[in-house]
């Protein structure tokens, strides 16, 4: 603990105990002892104060603080000990109340440095010895194991590496490097052990600059101005003005005492610190970790905000997006024997593909004699079976694509994802899109933050810009800036923030140094992404990108009771003030007085511990809501297959077709419909209690009407099926039909989903 923390808590414990000693001595009946006990509570303060208004006058600074130091002083020369105490006792409480209030986390980058590899494993002839980074010079070859972090700048000396470059660049797949290469320091080495060749001592790499960036942007600082202080200019002269008229009135030098302490300033002082101290303990409930009031403040006042992408707007990773398949092949089945051979591997793509069909409850089979081809992908067999996953080439050696394979890689390229092609016994059978993906909560992040005021939103990302484009597009971003390193993302930050008031949102190293600059760094600190929870005002402690909006809105909400408290306190003083320099209130009871208009403030203040009150009604259960949220996973996995049959139709031949056709049917009338009809009848009607408009939920079941409607015009397509024709005409009726139920009803759930969250205790 610092010095003039230690010195703020000496400091109330003195008032505490010369007020307490004051007030025994005269019950006991001893006045001059009691006078000398409170004189001795208040001498300390006006010192510390009087030191606190010098540095902050030499700093530039004038405060409110100057009239408690008059009020004080004028106690204790005019005989009013027990006045002096009273306001001793205020200011230095409310001094340390708003050192807890603003007390931020020490920025010491202690987790930032840990991450920072301290030794290095070189090589030294056909040796390896472990030696400090700070001693590896440019030119030597070092040893990175699998999962190290790249100590320092470098290339890639041997045949191939495999790096996730997330930290560094926000590039959430890992990276396939040839010999050549150039890998970034912080880097982590997903693959094989590789050898690394040194471009760039530790001093000068990448990791070490974001390190500079993150310190030099947090020393570089202002320093936080209480609210209180904005309006000193004009109530200090105010009060030294009505002191000195009510002195020349009525010649009692007492009644400016009065006027004095009645306008100690403690609404000023405590205001702010409790209303934002309340609005942190809030957030903090709905975790939200805001690193005291001046992060707070800055949240309150926001206009822009810039996300990263990888992680932050997005799941930060490799997911399953779909499964291509071959005429004639299973997608579940596809999907289960190349989850099964990716069990062999340690790849971060291999283990998306295994979590993916695992979560569909698809049963893998253990692999045998499994070859893997650093880069390209691997080879075993599987129930007899030779299987291969990975890249085309690897699979097969001619150049000329079919036409599946043709739309496989054409989707791949549309939604920037990577494609895993999977053979047996030679012959392509399906391929497995993966990607990374837009978060279930971002869409309603976004609109929250509409809500709560932020008129520009701005994505910057280290990913390409076709990705980053269409993430963009989807989200109606003000702005996209792709292919942004660090530095760049800094440079992003300080031009907005020319502007206005501006929030950086992100969640990984590479984001530490935007983070750091900005007004307010928003750090989604779920993942243990350390250096960015360091250098942030703010971390998000729960995996939830809306969290930032909320935590915009309680600040806002702790501003606005802040100033309430503030211009009220203000204005109970100026009447107090009046009351005094009329001889109404003499000193002791001008401070009664003046500390119960206090006990008001803070009772005010404190209202940004609780929400907003609003009308009471009835709401979701969280097990109802969890209910609606697994039926909707049902029903997703569902909507699959139904994406799956509409691409085998396009070159079944009629009895396929016919075939098809049929099980969506089946499937819709078994799923789709049994659903909606649920939505309507059951939980609709418990919807209806809790909406207080009703007009959108109308607009829902119009939606719920438009489905079952599909769905019969699907069912007079199955029924007509043993007696007409199975032509190309019928079967892209058929299409359409199927691709109509299944893009609306995966749009109408995302939709139910907003709702039920809205909806949910």
């Amino acid at each position: 603990m610092s010095f003039d923390r230690v010195l703020r808590w000496a400091l109330v414990a003195i008032a505490i105990a010369g007020l307490t000693a004051g007030i025994v001595a005269r019950t006991m009946g001893r006045p001059y002892l009691a006078d000398v006990a409170w004189a001795l509570g208040t001498a300390p303060v006006i010192a510390g104060l009087a030191v606190s208004i010098v540095q902050d006058l030499l700093r530039g600074r004038v405060g409110v603080d100057a009239i408690a130091l008059l009020s004080m002083s004028a106690a204790l020369a005019l005989g009013q000990p027990l006045a002096g105490a009273v306001v001793a006792l205020m200011y230095s409480g409310g001094n340390v109340l708003e050192e807890i209030a603003v007390a931020r986390a020490e920025h010491d980058l202690r987790s930032l440095v840990d991450r920072a590899p301290r030794q290095v494993h070189r090589k030294s002839g056909e040796r390896i010895e472990d030696v400090p980074v700070e001693d590896v010079a440019v030119g030597e070859e070092l040893l990175v194991k699998a999962g190290e972090i790249v100590p320092v700048d470098g290339v890639v000396a041997s045949a191939f590496a495999t790096i996730d470059e997330s930290a560094v660049t926000g590039e959430p797949i890992p990276v396939e490097k040839t010999r050549g290469s150039a890998v970034l320091s912080g880097s982590l080495n997903a693959g094989e052990t590789f050898q690394l060749t040194v471009t760039a001592p530790a001093s000068e790499s990448t990791y070490a600059g974001i390190v500079r960036m993150v310190t030099a942007a947090q020393t570089a600082r202002a320093p936080f101005v209480r609210l209180a202080d904005r309006y000193a200019l004009i109530f200090l002269p105010v009060t030294l003005v009505v002191a000195f008229v009510a002195w020349r009135i009525s010649g009692d030098v007492t009644r400016s005492l009065a006027v004095l302490v009645a306008a100690t300033p403690c609404p000023l002082i405590l205001a702010a610190p409790v209303a934002f101290i309340s609005g942190v303990a809030r957030a903090a409930r709905r975790g939200i970790l805001v690193k005291g009031g001046r992060a707070l403040e800055a949240l309150a006042r926001a206009h822009t905000v810039l996300f990263d992408k990888t992680g932050t707007l997005t799941v930060g990773g490799a997911r399953l997006l779909s499964v291509e398949v071959a005429p004639g092949e299973d997608p579940a089945e596809v999907l289960a024997l190349g989850a099964s051979l990716e069990q062999a591997s340690h790849h971060v793509l291999a283990k998306a593909v295994v979590a993916a069909a695992l979560a569909q409850g698809l049963e893998l089979k253990p692999p045998e004699h499994v070859k893997e081809t650093m880069g390209s992908g691997l080879s075993g067999q599987i129930d007899g079976r030779h299987v291969a996953a990975g890249s085309r080439d690897l699979l097969l050696s001619r150049a000329e694509l079919s036409p599946w394979e043709l739309r496989a890689i054409r989707r791949a390229s549309w939604r920037s994802a990577l494609i895993v092609f999977v053979a047996v016994d030679g012959r392509l059978v399906g391929a497995l899109l993966l990607a990374d993906e837009l978060r279930a909560d971002t869409p309603r992040a976004i609109r929250l933050l509409r809500d709560a005021g932020i008129a520009r939103m701005v994505m910057v990302t280290g990913d390409r810009a076709a990705a980053a484009q269409a993430i963009g597009a989807a989200l109606d971003l003000d702005a996209v800036l792709a292919d942004r390193v660090p530095s760049d993302k800094v440079e992003a930050v300080r031009s907005e923030q020319r502007l206005h008031p501006t929030i950086m949102v992100g969640d990984g190293i590479n984001d530490a140094p935007a983070l750091a600059v900005a007004d307010t760094g928003v750090a989604l600190g779920a993942r243990g992404a350390s250096a960015s929870s360091e250098a942030a005002d703010v971390v998000i402690l729960t995996d939830r990108l809306d969290r930032v909006g909320e935590a915009i809105i309680i600040a806002q909400r702790a501003r606005r009771i802040a100033l309430q408290s503030i211009f009220v306190g203000m204005g109970l003083s100026l009447v107090a003030m009046a009351a005094a320099s009329l001889g109404w209130l003499a000193p002791v009871p001008a401070a009664i007085v003046q500390e119960v208009i206090d006990v008001a403030v803070i009772l005010n203040a404190l209202r940004a511990l609780n929400p907003p009150l609003v009308r009471a009604g009835p709401r979701l259960t969280a097990e109802q809501g969890l209910t609606l949220h697994h039926d909707h996973q049902a029903l997703l996995r569902d909507l699959d297959r139904l994406r799956h049959i509409v691409d085998a139709l396009d070159d079944a031949v009629p009895e396929a077709a016919a075939a098809l056709i049929d099980e969506a049917h089946r499937l819709v009338q078994g799923s789709v419909v049994l659903h909606e009809r649920e939505d309507e009848d059951s939980v609709y009607p418990k919807l209806t209690e809790v909406l207080r408009d009703r007009h959108g939920l109308a607009a829902m079941s119009r939606a719920h009407r438009e489905i079952l409607h599909l769905a019969r015009l699907l069912a007079r397509i199955a029924e007509d099926l043993p007696s007409e024709k199975i032509d190309r005409y019928l079967i892209r009726d058929a299409q359409r039909v199927i691709e109509a139920i299944e893009t609306l009803v995966r749009m109408h759930t995302a939709q139910e989903e907003d709702i039920y969250e809205a909806v949910a205790a």
